[in-house]
């Protein structure tokens, strides 16, 4: 990792790369996006791309590729069975994880499906984890298990030092094998943690709940799709891992687990994804579904083209300047909001900066989506989209009761080489104003609520006439300004 001091300012990120391909942004009126975003039913995923000028939805397939990726899409070998370019893949698989197999899928959330319906063997069974996903946790329900979010308590909290705030408890972990070991039908990190602010997960951490694990004959499940991001966290906050090559530490993590799985949308800034793994047994059991819900053992639901650039993709992985560039333009972004006091999660963790929704709407209690409400407010005086990471994100239970988000936040991803530092400049700027100007900022209600992941096509309107009062006080302020 380039160490690059500046003479006349403050230290700042510093893109180890050059931009080759631009496309063009497009920022519209604060009277238009006021329409967009109703159009849309106050939910950012209902937004059409044209309406939006900074996307920090997410970092899933919005991850700039390199020169490298797209010269090796043309040498693809596009054949249904026996592919050499899955063959290429699978060898790149087995060097970076130290895995034995590799079966492909079409994205993260695949894998899910397929490992839940493999390893949930009967109704009641119970998956330990150091924090849920919402498609994990969606496909674990559905085939009738349920959940034990066992991360350290220090992963609730908004604001701590902690640098890795991601970990499992092993405390509670043993506690929940003492009362249930038969029914947990496996262990599963997610590398770093989603919903909580992209935090990290210790090597430490993983070494111990991993023996854990074969002390008890469990199998462990490792979610990697963030795993570039904790990757660049191991390394730089864990002392014994500062000289460590980042492919050994890559290799250890698959040495530590039983199953690896990840989306290729996050990890090598492809497409597609897989499950890695050891055991000939599990091998066994998986392989059967692969056909049946992806594709042929050789493509599984991916095309070629984006199997040659995520073997180069993953390639890339391993090289510090890129890992780095993501956590690095985050930390600037949570400090210079932290040096406002605007309420953010902390440390900085990896895939986007959070900002803690729940402290800077505090006058609005969470049956009235205040990270769903702050992701409207802040589209509409910036054109920023980003995703609520909150109680609109979780599902009602069986019995109609709304359950809380521990956390309200609203994640703002930081896809890799995408934005300049003038954008995030922007962002700060306008999140400054936001805050400035909170109390104006009200509550959604539901029009339209799927019983499945509501927070993807769920529809909501304001409880009151505020993102008028809104728009009309960044008038005043800012005039015919975009």
């Amino acid at each position: 990792m380039a160490e690059v001091k500046f003479f006349g300012s403050a230290d700042m990120p510093l893109e180890m790369h050059k931009v080759r391909i631009i496309q063009k942004l497009n920022l519209l009126p604060i009277d238009e996006r006021l329409k967009a975003i109703s159009e849309a039913g106050n939910n950012t995923f209902l937004l059409k791309n044209r309406e939006v000028f900074l996307d920090m939805l997410t970092d899933s397939g919005t991850n700039a590729m390199s020169d490298r990726q797209l010269a090796a899409m043309m040498t693809a070998d596009d054949s249904y069975a026996g592919s050499e370019t899955f063959y290429r893949l699978e060898a790149k698989i087995r060097e970076v994880f130290d895995t034995k197999y590799y079966l492909p899928a079409h994205q993260g959330r695949a894998c899910e499906n397929i490992l839940a319906q493999t390893l949930i063997t009967k109704p009641g069974m119970i998956v330990p984890m150091n924090y849920h996903f919402t498609t994990a946790k969606a496909h674990i329900s559905r085939f009738g298990a349920e959940i034990a979010e066992i991360v350290g308590d220090e992963g609730l909290e908004a604001k701590s030092s902690n640098p890795f705030k991601g970990n499992l408890d092993p405390e509670k972990l043993n506690a929940l094998i003492k009362e249930r070991k038969e029914d947990i039908a496996f262990v599963r990190i997610e590398a770093g943690t989603n919903l909580i602010g992209g935090q990290p997960v210790s090597m430490a951490n993983f070494k111990e709940i991993s023996a854990i694990c074969r002390r008890e004959g469990l199998i462990l499940v490792v979610d990697a799709s963030l795993l570039a991001d904790n990757l660049y966290f191991i390394k730089t906050r864990e002392e014994e891992y500062k000289d460590v090559p980042i492919s050994d530490i890559m290799r250890e993590i698959g040495s530590l687990s039983d199953i690896i799985y990840f989306s290729a949308r996050k990890l090598g800034c492809a497409r597609g994804g897989g499950i890695c793994l050891h055991r000939d047994d599990l091998m066994e059991r998986i392989r059967e579904l692969i056909p049946l819900y992806e594709g042929f053992l050789t493509y599984g639901g991916m095309s070629v083209r984006e199997m040659e650039a995520l073997t180069v993709g993953l390639d890339e992985t391993l090289d510090m300047d890129m890992i780095a560039q993501a956590p690095q333009f985050i930390k600037h972004m949570v400090d210079e909001l932290s040096a406002l006091d605007i309420p953010v999660v902390t440390p900085a963790g990896g895939l986007g900066c959070h900002l803690n929704a729940g402290e800077f709407l505090d006058h609005l209690p969470q049956n009235k989506y205040p990270s769903g409400a702050l992701a409207t407010a802040l589209y509409i005086v910036s054109g920023i989209r980003g995703m609520e990471r909150g109680t609109l994100s979780e599902q009602r239970n069986p019995d109609g009761t709304e359950p809380l988000a521990h956390m309200e936040l609203l994640r703002l991803a930081l896809p890799r080489r995408v934005f300049t530092l003038s954008q995030i400049k922007y962002a700060i700027d306008r999140i400054n104003w936001l805050y400035q100007n909170r109390r104006l900022i009200g509550g959604l209600n539901f029009v339209e609520e799927p019983r499945i992941l509501r927070f993807f096509f769920g529809r909501l309107k304001p409880d009151s006439d505020w993102q008028i009062k809104l728009t009309e006080k960044f008038k005043e302020d800012f005039g015919e300004s975009l």
